[in-house]
């Protein structure tokens, strides 16, 4: 598994035969903020889809995954796994990258402020990052292929559920972690009051 890593803008973090990941020299912020499924500003690779929510008076539902369908049309039923993720108000989880599994995230309670950078060296969008508001209030769907740095933040008073798909098995040694505030990144995580 690659450990929490101290790096510096252009440090390389990570690579395969086809990808290499490097750190790199963001100005703090948030980056492009995404407004719609098919804005021009989504890091390339990254995919959104709505989730339908069909709620009554007893609560709602919400259809996730079909397989062969939707944006995780391409994952294969022998490999794929399903997992789900509840955090309590406030709380942190970036950020995480890939080599080789791609992620179709899932938010079905909660607000999630999503938070993705491109640390794909040779990517059109290497170095953007992009912030995304999803959860019932906002019902998309994620797909985030590897090479892209991802965590959220629960933003509200509510905990958040992400049940999110993956294309592959849990790997650790698929998995790396940059520290939350790192500096290369410098994604600001601080509510925005305006």
């Amino acid at each position: 598994m690659a450990a929490s890593i101290a790096p510096t803008p252009g440090q390389r973090i990570a690579a395969t035969e086809q990808l290499q990941l490097v750190l790199p020299d963001c100005e703090k912020g948030l980056g492009k903020i995404i407004f719609s499924i098919d804005s021009p500003h989504l890091i390339a690779g990254v995919r959104l889809a709505p989730l339908m929510v069909h709620p009554d008076d007893r609560g709602y539902f919400m259809e996730l995954q079909r397989f062969g369908r939707g944006l995780a049309a391409e994952f294969p039923a022998a490999t794929t796994q399903f997992s789900a993720a509840l955090n309590y108000s406030g709380a942190v989880k970036a950020f995480h990258y890939h080599l080789h599994q791609t992620d179709c995230w899932n938010p079905v309670k909660g607000l999630l402020q999503v938070a993705l950078v491109d640390l794909r060296l040779g990517s059109p969008t290497f170095g953007l990052r992009n912030t995304l508001y999803v959860g019932p209030l906002r019902p998309w769907q994620l797909l985030i292929p590897p090479g892209v740095g991802h965590g959220y933040k629960v933003i509200g008073a509510d905990e958040a559920m992400l049940v999110y798909a993956t294309d592959r098995f849990y790997n650790p040694d698929d998995e790396g972690r940059i520290p939350y505030n790192d500096p290369s990144i410098n994604y600001d995580w601080e509510t925005q009051r305006k």
